[in-house]
């Protein structure tokens, strides 16, 4: 039992409440608002002056107006679809000319969910493995755990390739999830035992018992440590951009226009076909024409895309973080990160600077809070929920069993908006929200753009989507953008694109359309 009231998650309440339909919350199966235009500040984008050198990059002087690709969304999604573009094009000829490519961001460089979320890079190797497999079946629960871990190994060796560690903050600790019930250890240990007889690599997943964890950590609970890595994701999204923007030249361009939100995409009147489709996307600053489009708005993709709001799209769903120096005791000294109440809350302690004594925790979670809504379609990350804020800082002297710092104010805290999945798998100070995008199978839709009320493709030929993460895009973006880049390729190629091994299906929004989730 927890020493303090901390509200424990039930699964199958926040399911009733995303799939409702009924007229309870069907006002709320809107299309997403564009972002907030004064979003609350996050530690990863305010903590220092510095902190984000392409805050406004591209917001003055003249705006690009002709490209051969617009990327929406300059977060983890789109910024890795730029750089997948210039590795793949960068040293050779694609086009007969130079393949123009422009990314255009409604706020700050990396200000939506990417820079206002928690700082892991986790694969969930065996996690609600059983459930995908009753589900989707055991190959398509092995692609989920093999997308995850590309997307990580992936990450890691680019940045300790190019020397980025220090610069990216990057932290190879591992994470710890505590139990805080039997069930939740029961369920655990079913998802290892699958896996590991479908042939998941599970060896350095250790598990530890009630008092294995006291003496080492100090909060009185079973857990199960597995390897994970935590970083500065705004550092990691600003290094991959301008790795890709040095790729410019005879084969390549890259450019990006911040504070420059698309209100819409329409097909140009002149010069289009269906085999070479033209656009048009307005934005306050004047328009900008291109053959191809890639939507990387995550919680806010029905904003352009209005087929994908409601409950079978991508729900914008608020989440909240705050960054503190309360209840840091002998545990929170060690580099790992943590979870707990089936992934509801998630925390890491930043590697101590120079003179400190203390680190700063960087804690998420708590919607389970806010009552029967869960935050679910909430796209506005300029306040936080106070119920919210209060979970949070009880949280942790509740698990640790200590009152050093109880009832201090975090440093910093914010919201994040992203989008939220259904069923029961669903992841001294300043606090911070953000918008999340959750979808009906807690899986992204990726692929070419349809209308995905009837499945139709021809008005959006050209267009393509990486988004709706659930929470959980750090390690699975990255590759989700390497896919969509492959068939853009494919198509201006005239070649044939063929699924990875490593890519669940599912994902596909022809997939998606097809199972209407």
């Amino acid at each position: 039992m927890l020493g303090r009231s901390v509200t424990l998650v039930c699964e199958d309440a926040q399911a009733t409440t995303f799939n409702t339909t009924g007229s309870a919350l069907k006002h709320l199966h809107r299309p997403a608002n564009l972002p907030s235009s004064n979003p609350t500040r996050s530690f990863w984008t305010h903590s220092a002056s510095d902190a984000n050198p392409l805050a406004s990059e591209g917001s003055r002087g003249p705006l690009t107006t002709d490209a051969d690709i617009c990327i929406i969304g300059s977060g983890i999604s789109g910024i890795s679809t730029a750089y997948h573009l210039a590795e793949a094009v960068g040293n050779h000829t694609v086009l007969d000319a130079p393949l123009r490519v422009v990314v255009l961001e409604a706020r700050d460089f990396c200000s939506g969910a990417t820079g206002r979320n928690g700082g892991h890079l986790t694969s969930h190797t065996f996690y609600h493995f059983s459930e995908r497999q009753d589900r989707f079946g055991t190959d398509e629960a092995i692609r989920s755990s093999a997308l995850e871990g590309y997307t990580v190994s992936s990450l890691v060796s680019i940045i300790e390739r190019h020397g980025w560690s220090k610069d990216v903050d990057l932290v190879n600790g591992g994470n710890v999830r505590l139990f805080f019930t039997e069930d939740e250890e029961r369920e655990a240990r079913t998802d290892f035992e699958c896996a590991k007889s479908a042939g998941i690599n599970v060896d350095d997943v250790q598990w530890l018992t009630r008092d294995q964890v006291q003496n080492t950590y100090g909060a009185p609970y079973p857990a199960v440590k597995i390897h994970a890595h935590n970083l500065w994701p705004l550092k990691l999204v600003t290094m991959l951009y301008q790795h890709a923007k040095q790729r410019t030249g005879e084969h390549f361009d890259l450019r990006i226009h911040t504070h420059t939100p698309v209100t819409s995409v329409t097909r140009s009147p002149s010069g289009s076909s269906s085999t070479n489709p033209r656009y048009i996307l307005s934005t306050p600053r004047g328009p900008i024409s291109c053959s191809r489009v890639v939507h990387a708005t995550n919680a806010y993709t029905s904003h352009l895309l209005p087929s994908l709001s409601g409950p079978n799209g991508i729900v914008p769903t608020r989440g909240q973080i705050i960054a503190t120096r309360a209840s840091v005791g002998r545990a929170l000294n060690k580099a790992n990160g943590w979870s707990g109440n089936r992934g509801y809350e998630y925390w890491f302690p930043r590697p101590l600077k120079t003179g400190e004594v203390t680190p700063l925790v960087i804690l998420g979670g708590g919607r389970e809070a806010s009552g029967p809504r869960f935050e679910l379609y909430v796209d506005d990350d300029s306040s936080t929920n106070p119920a919210v804020g209060k979970e949070l800082r009880d949280f942790l002297p509740a698990v640790f069993g200590s009152n050093l710092g109880h009832g201090n104010e975090p440093e910093m805290e914010w919201v994040r908006c992203s989008c939220e999945l259904t069923f029961s798998f669903i992841n001294d100070s300043l606090v911070k929200t953000g918008i999340m995008g959750y979808t009906a199978i807690g899986d992204p839709f990726v692929g070419p753009v349809l209308d995905f009320s009837t499945g139709d493709r021809q008005d959006y030929e050209g267009q393509y989507i990486a988004a709706g993460y659930t929470g959980h895009g750090m390690p699975r973006a990255f590759a989700c953008a390497e896919v969509v880049v492959q068939m853009i390729l494919a198509e201006l190629t005239g070649t044939r694109w063929s699924c990875p091994t490593w890519f669940p299906e599912r994902y596909l929004t022809q997939n998606r359309v097809k199972h209407r989730n």
